[in-house]
């Protein structure tokens, strides 16, 4: 089955939950240091109920990458164009998921309004960010990126 970016559902709570954990857990090494207590700083609000608030929130959007039934990636942005989330299963990773969930974010940002979108960076993620198009506009203690996308007209 070919991948899917689709909106989130409350019902894709588990395997979404699973996958931004397993993922900070996994991936973002660099970024937490496998500090325990950093580690379970990111993790905090990351749960079913959180996922919920996420979903149902309409001054954000949501999105999945469902390959073969299961969720492999999710993204968020919020109306203004800031990217909140853009995460990919560690068992998915370099097969162009996070670049699927990225343009929709942008997408959905435009058609929402937005000139650009902006997000902070992990470190881990920086050079990603870097190859699709966004540049760094602060780089002391965050990491804050900006890109400009064209405006989609209703």
């Amino acid at each position: 089955m070919a991948l899917l970016i689709r909106p989130a559902r409350k019902a894709d709570a588990e395997m979404a939950v699973d996958v931004l954990r397993n993922s900070i857990s996994e991936l973002c090494h660099e970024d937490h240091q496998n500090d325990p207590a950093e580690i379970a700083s990111w993790l905090e609000n990351k749960t079913v109920e959180t996922w919920w608030l996420w979903v149902e929130n309409p001054s954000a959007s949501v999105f999945v990458a469902e390959e073969d039934g299961m969720v492999q990636g999710v993204g968020m942005v919020r109306s203004d164009g800031e990217i909140l989330l853009n995460y990919v299963s560690p068992y998915a990773r370099f097969r162009g998921i996070s670049t699927a969930i990225l343009s929709a974010l942008e997408r959905e940002a435009s058609a929402r309004g937005a000139a650009y979108t902006t997000l902070e960076s992990t470190r881990t993620a920086q050079q990603f960010y870097l190859a699709n198009g966004y540049a760094v506009e602060s780089d002391l203690d965050t990491l804050r990126m900006k890109k400009t996308v064209l405006h989609v007209e209703a």
